[in-house]
């Protein structure tokens, strides 16, 4: 009689954990100084090479699940209301990586010449409301979807709690990276919840 095989929420759950693991490794600092070592400098196309990994093995976490029960559906002009949401949030996000240099995100600035420019801490536009604005508002946009399936609900569960433990993991290269600059902003920014009051963080 052969094994029982694990629900499927369960593989998802594991397979989340591997994403979140693989992530999170191969954008720690000391993972890039030894390529770096090994390569005589960091590859051009590392970056572009990492997005390309994650999202295929994202991919293969959001295969866990043949099928997914609905757990409730926005009816009517609720639905409308929260894809508007979305759209709002999708549109945040953009901005938000517009200026921190989205070339350097994706990784396709790196294919040329490299940074034109030294790193620069971004703390305008919605980083004066959260040192995170690209968490928050990618936990905004999960939420807000009209359709919430078992999975769905999962993905946004596992992902706050990725959002939260990575902001904290990356709060600790930025502080290596901007020292007292970014231990100024971080004071008076708050982590990743809006404050009812946001002081803008004072220049240098």
């Amino acid at each position: 009689m052969g094994e029982a095989p694990l629900p499927d929420y369960c593989v998802f759950i594991l397979r989340f954990l591997i994403f979140a693991a693989a992530h999170s490794l191969f954008a720690a600092t000391g993972i890039k100084e030894i390529i770096a070592r090994l390569c005589h400098g960091e590859p051009r196309g590392y970056r572009l090479a990492y997005n390309l990994f994650s999202l295929a093995l994202f991919g293969w976490v959001m295969a866990a699940f043949r099928s997914s029960p609905v757990l409730y559906f926005a009816p009517g002009v609720w639905s409308l209301v929260m894809y508007l949401g979305q759209l709002v949030c999708g549109v945040i996000l953009v901005d938000c990586l517009r200026r921190t240099g989205a070339g350097d995100f994706l990784g396709i600035s790196q294919l040329g010449s490299g940074r034109a420019e030294g790193p620069r801490l971004v703390t305008d536009g919605y980083y004066a409301m959260v040192r995170h604005p690209l968490y928050l508002f990618s936990t905004a946009f999960l939420l807000l979807n009209p359709v919430m399936t078992a999975q769905w609900l999962l993905l946004t569960i596992l992902s706050a709690a990725y959002f939260v433990i990575g902001g904290l993991i990356e709060e600790r290269r930025l502080l290596a990276e901007f020292g007292d600059e970014y231990r100024r902003y971080r004071q008076q920014t708050p982590f990743i919840i809006p404050a009812a009051r946001v002081r803008r963080p004072h220049s240098p």
